[in-house]
């Protein structure tokens, strides 16, 4: 297959390009998986080099060779390990997936929605907007398919336990509420505690207090949905029932999205020929939820191929103000592997017919590095305007994924892989230290047997390392 730095972008069909970059990229993914195995392995059998350790160190009468089994340490190791293994996960995820991830990011009222409805020709009925400041906080994935018939949801629950432990939880945490729900039935029992006084005069703790108290209140009209089985398919005239609060004509009769941790709407865009393509929906920042950021920045670190920052600035003159940089640094957080700035665009919403917005959008434009907010470039588009989202927008993007996302990947996958290489160093300085401590109780007769077998575990070992090590190479 060549390399997608060769195909020819202006003869070759966008979503040829795609299914390219996907294919490609499967096979790292499988690699990746084999590296995770190796590196359990070695956490297993770290752990139980230390479980010899231990034994020695009461069967050695030597002093000295006490202290030197002392000073073998894997604790430092297995933390790294774990650190690793989270990455590698993310960095597998990113590889295996079946479509090119577009996250849409921003402050709540910017037109974050208006964009999503103009790129995949969905309605407020589907991607509700936030005129009347009703944003749910449910993440959704609008995928393309072109041979869908009816556009249909996917909507994925809560649990009862995932509730109470990603929802409730944090709340309780950050508002010092005390100890939190055990059960389901505790939480729709038992009284909320009061607002702690000194928080309870400060405006944003008292209005995360009301969004709690919106989730107590109404558990009746939702705890159903936290039993049912995910994900249930939904046609396209509910999906608004599992997304927001309210209907169409504004009645505030919805509460199942309280219950949603995530919605997948399948729908044909607008634009047929851009490919397995996905647009994710992230909650708009700003409203009293908590725990929106903590998601947005897993979100992103796991899911996102590319970022679409919308910003829409007031009419009446507008400057980049704590909140946007605020965003942008919780953002270029999510992966620090790879900065924030090679896969990002920042879309600064032009309201048509505005000489004022489209003004204030240049001086943004102009502004932007001032404050320390580097995207790969910005992009003054009408988010409304479905034409101008699609040849402004969508395929500015597409054509940037097309021409970078292998060197992305590289750039990804090569920061992780010197961090194993160091880590395989910091192994075998330990191994080292464990073999001296070893050899110098060679005198108990017991001793040359365990040798025997501790050779041969250096020799796994190392073996594990220089495969689990070199995975970069197929890239």
């Amino acid at each position: 297959m060549p390399s997608i730095m060769q195909i020819d972008s202006a003869t070759t069909p966008r979503a040829t390009q795609i299914a390219q970059i996907i294919q490609k990229r499967r096979p790292l993914g499988q690699k990746i998986e084999i590296v995770e195995i190796n590196l359990k392995t070695l956490s297993a059998d770290l752990r139980q080099l230390e479980k010899q350790r231990d034994q020695l160190i009461d069967r050695v009468g030597d002093p000295g060779t006490i202290g030197r089994l002392r000073e073998i340490d894997c604790s430092a190791i297995q933390r790294s390990i774990d650190t690793e293994l989270t990455a590698l996960n993310n960095l597998k995820s990113r590889f295996s997936r079946n479509t090119l991830n577009i996250g849409v990011v921003g402050r709540a009222r910017q037109g974050k929605s208006r964009l999503l409805q103009s790129l995949t020709g969905l309605s407020t009925a589907e991607i509700p907007d936030g005129d009347d400041q009703h944003c749910t906080g449910v993440r959704s994935n609008v995928h393309h398919n072109s041979e869908v018939g009816e556009t249909y949801a996917e909507v994925w629950f809560h649990t009862e336990r995932s509730f109470l432990d990603e929802v409730i939880a944090p709340y309780y945490e950050q508002l010092h509420l005390g100890s939190r729900p055990r059960s389901i039935q505790d939480f729709a029992d038992i009284p909320l505690p009061e607002l702690p006084r000194e928080l309870a005069e400060k405006r944003q703790a008292a209005a995360k207090y009301d969004h709690l108290s919106r989730y107590h209140q109404n558990l009746h009209k939702y705890r159903d949905v936290l039993s049912e089985p995910s994900p249930r398919r939904v046609p396209r005239h509910e999906i608004r029932e599992y997304v927001a609060q309210d209907t169409l004509d504004r009645r505030r009769i919805y509460f199942n999205y309280l219950a949603v941790r995530e919605v997948k709407i399948v729908c044909s865009f607008p634009n047929i020929d851009i490919g397995q393509i996905a647009l994710v929906d992230m909650p708009g920042l700003g409203d009293t939820g908590i725990g929106d950021e903590e998601r947005m920045i897993k979100t992103l670190g796991q899911d996102i191929d590319l970022v679409l920052f919308v910003r829409m600035p007031k009419s009446t003159g507008d400057f980049w103000a704590k909140e946007d940089v605020e965003l942008y640094d919780m953002a270029n957080s999510a992966l620090i592997d790879l900065p924030i700035k090679e896969w990002s665009f920042m879309v600064l919403n032009q309201i048509s017919g505005s000489s004022d917005n489209r003004r204030n959008c240049e001086s943004l434009a102009a502004t932007i590095s001032e404050k320390h907010i580097d995207v790969q470039d910005f992009i003054i588009a009408d988010c409304a305007n479905s034409k101008e989202a699609q040849t402004e927008i969508l395929d500015r993007v597409l054509h940037y994924l097309g021409q970078r996302v292998e060197v992305l990947d590289r750039q990804y996958a090569s920061a992780c892989q010197d961090r194993l290489i160091q880590l395989q160093r910091t192994v075998a300085v330990e191994l080292a230290k464990a073999k001296d401590a070893w050899r110098q109780a060679s005198r108990d007769d017991w001793f040359p047997k365990f040798l025997e077998l501790f050779s041969k575990f250096w020799n796994d070992l190392t073996r594990e390392l220089e495969t689990g090590s070199n995975f970069i190479n197929d890239l």
